[in-house]
């Protein structure tokens, strides 16, 4: 089974997507990667959730990735005596960092000591997600006395974002620890680090994940934008947030920011994912605005690797029927002789090292001779994700041993994961990828395809081998001599691997059951 797309489909799951049968409901609409929002739930509802996503996944015989976003220092207002109060536009408002009293038309308590310790004066506050618009007059270590620009009605507990300040602060809080923890402890594939606004907050992450998932940088901060050639190298990929990042910036440098992230990934070959309000109006309506759908098509256009549905999957009124149409706006998108045409026109030179050199001359291969798909095989995802990077026009199986990392490929743009066995030499590994090939339905008798993979085998990293299986390998592979080696190694150990020692007995499991069915 595989989608009739490269791009990606990431959604949310929540209080409409709970059931096991919403889940495979959603999957079998389109649904690539599953992201569980931490900001909302307990880690009882997320593990309920996650255990559906595995049994799905055992079912279909294909792996699901699954994103952990973690929530992120959230800062907020404290509390008002009397309900929500009016601020008139020009009167003054003072934030402290008095907790014991509520506050009024004059004032409200402002918790958190660093967004002090930043201001300075002529700065901008913005609260309830820039609704209200605040500018510094007078600050000191507990206090700013601002003028109010944009009034309106405030309540309590809301948002505060300080646009154009680096807070003195981590982006990772102690409910994001617990939660990393306990999602690491399931066998999550991705984290989602949010509000991020340096490359050293990435580092922090990594240093607690220490290899067992991606890590995801959110960009929904300026501070970010400023940073963003560092965060980039830090990160395993990039997660364009529209929503936080509109209320810091103009909403009219939004799209050009958003063209400049993602041309800045596909450069660098790391996945990038646009999200938030992208088919804002299904949370209560079976069908999109045009505006919506031609926000989608925009960024296929431009080469994402996914989008993302937010709401819409997890609270809205039609889970469903939200990820259908946004795989058909995916397909039809792709399907735009246009699209070719875009993917060849935003393609950036390969740099100057083996395993891009490698990427881009399967590319021209894989064109020249029309190859019927693209193999890589891959322990770590780096082959796989070389290729993603200059988007060939032919399917990317992405072969590996590793269940961990067929799970994180559901992201990357193009790439089929598939769950195989550990090959020993090229020539296994070839058969493996005609077998595979054709299985999958992308090749077949009289077809060519292109392998690509890193010698030696298992070594991460090391993409430096790019094979031709003409015409003449596939119809062979089932008669090959080498398949009773293949069979021995079906239960080989594979203590590298990051997941769940049940759930890779699963999924070999399926592919035990593939090679017994394919098998002279």
């Amino acid at each position: 089974m595989h989608r009739n797309r490269k791009a990606k489909i990431v959604a949310t799951v929540g209080p409409a997507s709970d059931t096991r049968e919403v889940i495979e409901a959603l999957f079998h609409a389109g649904v690539d990667v599953f992201r569980m929002n931490f900001s909302h739930g307990t880690h009882d509802d997320h593990k309920r959730r996650l255990d559906i996503v595995r049994a799905l996944e055992t079912q279909v015989g294909r792996p699901i990735g699954v994103l952990l976003d973690l929530q992120g220092p959230k800062l907020r207002i404290g509390t008002f005596s009397s309900g929500p109060v009016m601020l008139e536009t020009g009167a003054s408002f003072t934030l402290d960092m008095d907790t014991d009293q509520s506050g009024d038309q004059r004032r409200v308590s402002l918790p958190h000591p660093e967004i002090f310790s930043a201001l300075t004066e002529g700065a901008s506050v913005l609260l309830d997600d820039g609704k209200i618009h605040l500018k510094v007059e007078r600050c000191g270590p507990r206090f700013a006395e601002t003028r109010v620009i944009n009034g309106g009605m405030l309540s309590e507990r809301k948002g505060v974002n300080v646009p154009g300040v680096v807070l003195p602060m981590s982006a990772l809080t102690a409910k994001d620890r617990r939660d990393l923890e306990y999602g690491l402890s399931l066998g999550i594939d991705w984290v989602a680090l949010s509000f991020v606004q340096r490359a050293e907050d990435i580092d922090e992450v990594k240093d607690i994940v220490k290899g067992r998932a991606g890590v995801m940088a959110k960009l929904e901060k300026p501070a970010a934008i400023n940073e963003l050639d560092a965060i980039l190298e830090a990160a395993d990929a990039v997660m364009v947030a529209r929503g936080d990042l509109g209320v810091e910036m103009l909403a009219e440098q939004v799209p050009a920011i958003q063209k400049r992230i993602v041309r800045a990934c596909r450069r660098l070959g790391k996945p990038v994912v646009v999200a938030t309000q992208m088919l804002e109006s299904m949370i209560n309506a079976p069908v999109p605005t045009r505006a919506e759908a031609s926000d989608v098509a925009t960024a296929i256009y431009d080469g994402v690797d996914a989008v993302m549905l937010s709401a819409e999957s997890a609270s809205g009124r039609f889970p469903v029927e939200a990820v259908r149409i946004m795989s058909n706006i995916i397909e039809q998108t792709e399907a735009d002789p246009f699209f070719t045409e875009m993917m060849e026109g935003t393609r950036s030179p390969a740099r100057p090292d083996i395993a891009d050199a490698i990427g881009s001359a399967m590319r021209n291969v894989v064109d020249l001779l029309g190859a019927a798909a693209a193999v890589a095989y891959t322990n770590s995802g780096y082959s796989a994700s070389r290729l993603a990077r200059e988007r060939p026009n032919a399917r990317i199986i992405g072969m590996t041993p590793r269940l961990g990392t067929a799970r994180k490929l559901a992201l990357v743009w193009g790439v089929l994961p598939v769950l195989t066995h550990d090959v020993a030499t090229v020539t296994e590994m070839t058969e493996f990828a005609c077998l595979t090939a054709e299985r999958e339905g992308l090749a077949t008798k009289g077809t060519t395809i292109v392998i690509a993979a890193g010698m030696p085998f298992g070594a991460t990293g090391t993409t430096n081998l790019l094979r031709i299986a003409p015409d003449r390998v596939a119809p062979a592979c089932k008669h090959s001599a080498s398949y009773s080696q293949l069979r021995a190694q079906r239960h080989r150990a594979r203590s590298h691997d990051t997941s769940s020692p049940s759930d890779s007995q699963h999924m070999h499991g399926q592919v035990d059951g593939t090679l017994r069915a394919l098998l002279p």
